[in-house]
């Protein structure tokens, strides 16, 4: 089983609890209900916000509700899911919320780039759940640099990616110094979760 630490790191008190704080802040659950909507909200307006929330309660509400359930219950150890062999059926959970808001969004007739945005989503987790299977990589960084490419669509792309680039080196910098990931383990997920998206997104041409 895996613990808590997997750099052989002690914590120290100042950056420990700055580290914490970021790693919570941008938890995949947050990023993954908060970015639908505004990607929506900065592409079509309202309706594209209305839009977003479908996707929000789906993507992320519905395994977030699982995790939460899995806490409360004592069968996963943290809405974090430190331990990475207890990560398998929440994974599985958000990949068939992903597909179920894909589909329900594709058969509203849903904007083309929010469409984009899950099909994003999907094409991270099919890249992120098998390597979890066997190794633990980063889900914070790869959501990170996922929803940074995502954003860069709908804001000017040089200061977002640029800003971007910032907030996923500190995500990074935090999940290896509360030590429940290793610098490989993050750099893996920045690139399992942006290389997906940029690509979905440059091929739906949203």
């Amino acid at each position: 089983m895996e613990g808590e630490d997997v750099t052989g790191t002690v914590p120290e008190a100042g950056g420990y609890r700055a580290a914490r704080w970021v790693t919570d802040v941008f938890a995949p659950q947050v990023l993954v209900i908060g970015m639908p909507p505004v990607v929506g909200l900065l592409s079509d307006g309202w309706p594209g916000a209305a839009w977003g929330l479908i996707a929000s309660a789906l993507c992320g509400g519905v395994p977030a509700l699982v995790i939460a359930a899995g806490v409360r219950s004592g069968r996963l150890d943290s809405h974090h899911i430190v331990d990475r062999s207890l990560r398998t059926r929440p994974l599985l959970v958000a990949v068939a919320a992903v597909i179920a808001a894909l589909a329900l969004l594709a058969a509203l007739g849903a904007p083309a780039l929010l469409m984009a945005t899950v099909g994003a989503m999907l094409a991270g987790l099919a890249v992120t759940v098998p390597v979890t299977l066997w190794w633990k990589i980063s889900f914070h960084a790869a959501v990170t640099a996922g929803t940074v490419v995502v954003f860069s669509h709908v804001l000017p792309p040089a200061p977002t990616l640029a800003v971007g680039a910032v907030i996923t080196a500190v995500v990074c910098w935090s999940r290896t110094r509360v030590t429940h990931h290793t610098w490989p383990q993050v750099m893996a997920g920045v690139v399992a979760g942006a290389a997906p998206a940029w690509l979905v997104l440059s091929l739906s041409g949203a």
